[in-house]
């Protein structure tokens, strides 16, 4: 039995990334993927004794593009303040926000069955026009700015607001489409056209598009690139410890596999 402190083998960081991209909720937790849960988690990781490299185990169907695009730049700024390479591993799913996280990464591997891609950005949600006057509810709202009650789900769809989201969405577009053709751009094949359409791919197919580099495994890639005598060091995302948090993160969580769902389930999955 080796002591970690007399443990001279090289370390290799594995960050398990799983969950929904979004921003952290007051009392609910840790749940999903947010800069802010993460930052101390990376900062452990990159900080680790001996470091050859860090693996990003990655299994999201995405999320906020904000804070997709924060947890992608602090991973980039820590592998380059430390010189170490990352290479992120695709288990079920790196699609949306999980694949812009992956793009992070120095090269990205994923399994046959993966799903990756779905480079693009929506918005969602419903309309109520007709639900208040049904149950016999008066609303009462007023604003100041024209643009104040934007979208409002109690009023009908204007074009013009439609309109401006659409040019919301596509500058959110812009934004990841720079960043994978930064990260990508001289391993993507195909026209822009489909790969940015906001479709999504098998793992073979992704490899064959550049979208990813090569099919593998997390454990066969760790070792056959950092060798057979490297030490693990794993790092998740801190849970709650006292029992009256317990309940909020059982509620965070519970709110996360259903938004989790939702989003797998825009994927087939």
């Amino acid at each position: 039995m080796r002591l970690p402190f007399l443990d001279r083998r090289p370390c290799v960081a594995v960050l398990r990334l799983s969950g929904v991209v979004g921003p952290r909720l007051p009392g609910l937790g840790d749940a999903g993927l947010s800069a802010a849960a993460l930052a101390p988690v990376l900062e452990a990781a990159f900080k680790a004794p001996r470091l050859a490299g860090v693996v990003l185990a990655i299994n999201s169907p995405g999320g906020s593009p904000v804070q997709s695009s924060l947890i992608a730049a602090r991973i980039r700024r820590l592998a380059e303040a430390r010189g170490v390479p990352v290479v992120a591993c695709i288990e079920d799913t790196g699609a949306s926000g999980g694949y812009w996280i992956a793009c992070a990464a120095d090269e990205i591997v994923c399994d046959a069955s993966s799903i990756l891609g779905s480079i693009g950005v929506i918005s969602q949600g419903f309309g109520f026009t007709e639900a208040l006057d049904k149950l016999g509810i008066e609303r009462r709202l007023v604003t100041a700015g024209e643009q104040k009650a934007f979208l409002d789900p109690f009023r009908p769809a204007e074009a013009a607001q439609q309109e401006r989201l659409r040019d919301l969405l596509a500058g959110l577009h812009e934004e990841f489409k720079h960043w994978v053709r930064s990260r990508r751009g001289a391993h993507l094949r195909g026209e822009e056209a489909e790969l940015f359409s906001g479709r999504f791919w098998t793992g073979r197919e992704a490899v064959a598009l550049g979208l990813a580099d090569r099919l593998g495994e997390l454990h066969a890639e760790i070792h056959g690139r950092f060798g057979e005598d490297v030490r693990l060091r794993w790092f998740n995302m801190r849970r709650p410890r006292w029992p009256w948090r317990w309940f909020a993160a059982a509620v965070g969580a519970g709110l996360e596999i259903l938004e989790e769902r939702a989003a797998r389930s825009r994927l087939g999955l």
